[in-house]
């Protein structure tokens, strides 16, 4: 009975030691990776006013904006997700939802940047990203034809997001630009990295076919473990080309998105800090104490043996 039980220890300590390893070298890059069932929507609320904003006397007026992104599984593969997105802006008359933010038609409350989609393929933005950095991917076979390439970090950081500064992509220059590392500030409790990045009077198309100038001034706080923005504010002005303001709007989300965000993060740090750190370090101490145990039994019950038969 002794020797089945040194038997079941080291087979146990062995157990724990490949579990550890399992966790540490696969389990924790596997759960690293952008969920395929993704569909998420994001409030942002705040004031606009400008052409584009065509209620009231020309004074600001409060907006909400919707922000909808939607992962396309049979497009995506074990490396890379698809999303369909979309973005409308709703001057705020009492509207009941989300639903209500981005109604078709001719209902003059709604702002459309771009129209929601009818499932993926029928979105007006779709795009591509690596699951693990987040950083997009040439659309080749994954992306229908027809849509923007586009490059840099699109809706996300990576996991593990670093101290430093990354390409995002900026929808109206249809181009890339670096968003600045700037500090760790504390969201909801929950400590962030903050990023932001800041553009001024650059020469573009504002809308379709409309060329003008363009500044923005976007702030991200992120989840470093996860690479989710937990919160964003953004200034934004859109001029034309006659100095007439077309947008100019300070957004940012809602403080309910952002409890969201926090809640989901911290939940998901956990899993992440339990494949990635706690199993492995509990298993990978308890099999080895287990092992030890066992070896030194094993030897000393041979000792015991050998000295009772001399």
């Amino acid at each position: 009975m002794r020797k089945i039980g040194v038997w079941a220890l080291l087979g146990v300590g062995t157990f724990l030691l490949v579990a550890a390893l399992v966790a540490r070298l696969w389990g924790f890059p596997a759960a690293q990776r952008t969920p395929l069932d993704t569909n998420s929507t994001t409030l942002l609320s705040g004031e606009a006013k400008g052409a584009v904003v065509q209620v009231g006397d020309g004074e600001a007026q409060p907006v909400v904006a919707v922000n909808r992104t939607l992962a396309d599984a049979d497009r995506s593969t074990d490396d890379a997700i698809v999303f369909g997105a979309y973005t409308c802006v709703a001057v705020d008359q009492d509207l009941e939802g989300p639903d209500d933010y981005c109604l078709p038609g001719d209902d003059k409350r709604i702002v459309t940047i771009s129209a929601p989609p009818e499932g993926v393929e029928g979105a007006p933005d779709v795009f591509a990203t690596d699951r693990r950095t987040g950083e997009a991917l040439e659309n080749g076979d994954l992306v229908p034809a027809g849509y923007e390439q586009k490059v840099g970090l699109v809706n996300k950081w990576p996991f593990q997001a670093e101290k430093k500064s990354y390409e995002i992509w900026d929808d109206v220059l249809g181009e890339a630009v670096e968003a600045e590392y700037v500090g760790t500030e504390d969201v909801e409790g929950h400590q962030t990295y903050k990023y932001e990045y800041t553009v001024t009077d650059a020469e573009t198309d504002i809308a379709a076919d409309t060329p003008g100038t363009y500044s923005q001034h976007k702030v991200y706080w992120v989840d470093p473990a996860t690479g989710a923005i937990m919160k964003q504010t953004q200034d934004e002005q859109r001029l034309t080309e006659s100095g007439d303001v077309a947008l100019d709007m300070q957004i940012g989300y809602t403080d309910e998105t952002v409890k969201d965000n926090v809640d989901t993060a911290v939940s998901n740090d956990r899993t992440l800090s339990l494949i990635g750190t706690w199993i492995p370090l509990v298993g990978g101490i308890l099999g080895v104490v287990a092992i030890l145990v066992g070896v030194l039994l094993l030897v000393g019950g041979g000792g015991r043996r050998r000295a009772t038969t001399d």
